[in-house]
């Protein structure tokens, strides 16, 4: 049963005040209030997957979360993105003067936005009810029409538009189901019913009978000493709306201190060039190792559906990884776990992610929540000991 719209204020403020009150998040967190109503955005048929609650402390913006509708998440809160403002007025204004640059006279009398490529998110202009246009957010690029490709589900091309409904195995979207209305649950305990989460305050959840404990996090370092620790990982937006890896690649490289630029990692990679770019297939995933490899005194691994302690390992020894989604490449840095202590714990599990989408700015995700997402693939790099 996806969750009504009336509850979704609630139930994404328990979900911050929650990573707030663990220290998960900070002051940057505090005292920021959450709207009643976000962005819907939809599934390619339609369905309401989550809605982007854009999050403000006063009248200035303070970034978004992402929080689900769709049982099939398995919990509510997808992600969050602080410094990251989300303007839907704005992007629907652009996106109009785009598609009538891209498509002169062309008629509509709804718009909506849609998760083409999740987390990718474009703009659908509709006719009655049918499709007209569909440009992607920010770079607004025509998204082509879907094709009937012989491939595995969830194994799209980079830009390639696919339903996450439709690919989400039966069984798996059971198993989501039942752990997405228990976690909904979990906010009806007798203690909170008196409390108004709207507003983000690190003591709200400090009550009787209801404590939350955070158990570990870390975060990319110059080394493995964490009390040095100071910002030294940096965000590379892709330069084509298809060459996440390579930009995911030139991030992990820049961090070991190894300059190449995108076009040459994409010409080692067989991405195109910026005139005619292309993605990688999946049948070339093993071309990340190669590639890096080639390039450095690296060595790289490839883990086939990576799980949280291979994240948690690796960062832990100071190691970004890149992380492949189905359709898209970022990398990883970080990580955080909290446990909720109630009947029936429920663990949060979030990754720092550095995402090169959009094009040429990127995102960092600041978390997105480990349970709700789908890993194919994630590469670790080591240092040549010599």
């Amino acid at each position: 049963m996806a969750l009504p719209v009336n509850r979704l204020q609630r139930v994404a403020g328990f979900e911050l005040n929650a990573l707030r009150a663990s220290e998960v998040f900070g002051e940057e967190l505090e005292k920021v209030s959450i709207p009643a109503r976000g962005t819907p955005i939809h599934d390619l048929n339609g369905t309401v997957l989550f809605h982007r609650l854009p999050l403000t402390r006063g009248r200035v913006q303070a970034g978004y979360a992402d929080v689900a509708i769709e049982e099939l998440f398995g919990e509510p809160l997808l992600a969050t993105a602080m410094d990251a403002p989300w303007d839907e007025k704005a992007l629907l204004e652009a996106g109009t003067v785009a598609a009538n640059k891209v498509r002169r006279g062309i008629k509509y009398n709804a718009t909506r936005f849609v998760a083409y490529s999740y987390p990718k998110i474009a703009l659908q202009f509709l006719q009655d009810g049918v499709e007209a246009l569909m440009l992607e957010l920010h770079t607004w690029a025509v998204v082509p029409p879907a094709q009937k490709a012989d491939r595995k589900p969830f194994e799209p091309s980079n830009f390639e538009r696919w339903s996450l409904l439709e690919e989400t195995p039966a069984a798996t979207r059971l198993a989501r189901a039942s752990a997405y209305n228990k976690r909904l649950r979990l906010w009806e305990a007798p203690a909170l019913t008196t409390i108004n989460p709207r507003l983000i305050q690190r003591d709200l959840l400090r009550i009787a009978d209801f404590v939350i404990k955070l158990i570990d996090t870390r975060e990319i370092h110059y080394s493995e000493r964490d009390t040095d620790h100071v910002p030294c990982y940096e965000l590379r937006g892709q330069q084509t709306n298809v060459w996440c890896v390579g930009a995911s690649v030139e991030m992990i490289l820049n961090f070991y201190r190894y300059n190449y630029t995108q076009v040459r990692l994409a010409t080692e990679l067989g991405l195109g060039t910026l005139q005619n770019p292309n993605g990688l297939p999946y049948a070339r995933v093993g071309d990340v190792v190669t590639v890096i490899e080639r390039l450095t005194n690296l060595d790289c691994t490839m883990h086939t559906n990576p799980s949280w302690t291979t994240f948690r390992s690796e960062i832990r020894a100071n190691r970004p990884l890149i992380s492949f989604v189905p359709g898209h490449s970022r990398t990883v840095v970080g990580y955080t776990r909290s446990m909720i202590a109630l009947p029936g714990n429920v663990a949060f599990r979030g990754l720092l992610v550095y995402d090169p989408w959009p094009p040429n700015a990127g995102v960092i995700t600041r978390w997105e929540n480990f349970n709700t997402q789908t890993y194919q693939y994630a590469y670790s790099s080591v240092i040549t000991q010599v």
